[in-house]
């Protein structure tokens, strides 16, 4: 369904004088013409002529109604979904990821600017896959499931003694309380 915007104008009360109108009526036709042919240039469609009262201060304390002679116009509003025109991103690549178990990093296999080094890889356990990961496990991957970005949850085997102490702390200001 087609949606519109309306604009309101006051009619012409005066006409307006050019080379070859001659008479108060052709002036005053004249003086609509311009108004309509100007607003049309902008997209503006006629659509009626209307008679409206407005109530007007007249002195300190008094009020009269005034009749209103206006024009109306519309024009197709734009959409604002069918006016976004966004740019589409070309599609990601195919990327190998290595990572490694000890530094949690993921190197870009044959990037010139990656070296392997003995400390890195000695005695670490690597995992090459093809993004995107998957989380089921397959047969060529004995090791577990492949690893789907989620930290580890398992439970930790001690308390480090900071936490330790936070947690009495916290033990003793709730029994002081």
């Amino acid at each position: 369904m087609p949606r519109y915007e309306y604009k309101v104008v006051p009619a012409p009360t005066k006409g307006l004088k050019a080379k070859g109108v001659k008479g108060a009526e052709a002036r005053f036709s004249h003086a609509i013409q311009e108004l309509m042919n100007g607003l049309a240039g902008d997209g503006w469609e006629y659509q009626r002529a209307e008679t409206l009262p407005s109530i007007e201060r007249a002195g300190l304390t008094s009020t009269t109604t005034e009749w209103r002679n206006l024009l109306v116009f519309r024009r197709l509003r734009e959409n604002d979904t069918e006016a976004f025109a966004p740019e589409l991103l070309p599609p990601p690549e195919v990327v190998s990821v290595t990572t490694s178990e000890p530094t949690g990093q993921a190197e870009k296999v044959g990037d010139p600017t990656v070296k392997d080094s003995p400390e890195t890889t000695k005695g670490a356990s690597t995992q090459e896959t093809q993004a995107p990961v998957s989380e089921e496990k397959t047969p060529d991957h004995e090791d577990g499931p492949l690893d789907n970005g989620v930290e580890d949850t398992s439970d930790i085997d001690g308390v480090s003694t900071t936490l330790g102490n936070l947690a009495a702390s916290r033990k003793d200001a709730k029994t002081d309380a």
